[in-house]
């Protein structure tokens, strides 16, 4: 499965992607996001120019308007292209 970093705050997320049998990793920090296959933040923090600096090579899935079941499918989805 992959390794997938996620936000501090959406527990009900890490819950949901442990028991899909994912490595689940909370982000505090930047560089907890190196060596994710894909990162889920809450959204809540999001640059109002739209301008992003991210620092891995998977997918960022904005949590907001989801629910652990919506993100869960979207990372099966973004997996299944990788592949």
């Amino acid at each position: 499965m992959a390794r997938i970093g996620v936000e501090e705050s959406l527990t009900d997320v890490q819950q949901k992607l442990q028991e899909d049998g994912h490595e689940v990793i909370t982000l505090r920090q930047e560089q907890d996001a190196n060596g994710c296959d894909c990162c889920i933040v809450s959204g809540q923090d999001q640059n109002m120019m739209g301008m992003q600096d991210t620092s891995i090579q998977g997918a960022v899935i904005s949590a907001q308007g989801l629910s652990a079941n919506d993100i869960s499918q979207e990372i099966q989805q973004r997996l299944q292209q990788q592949q």
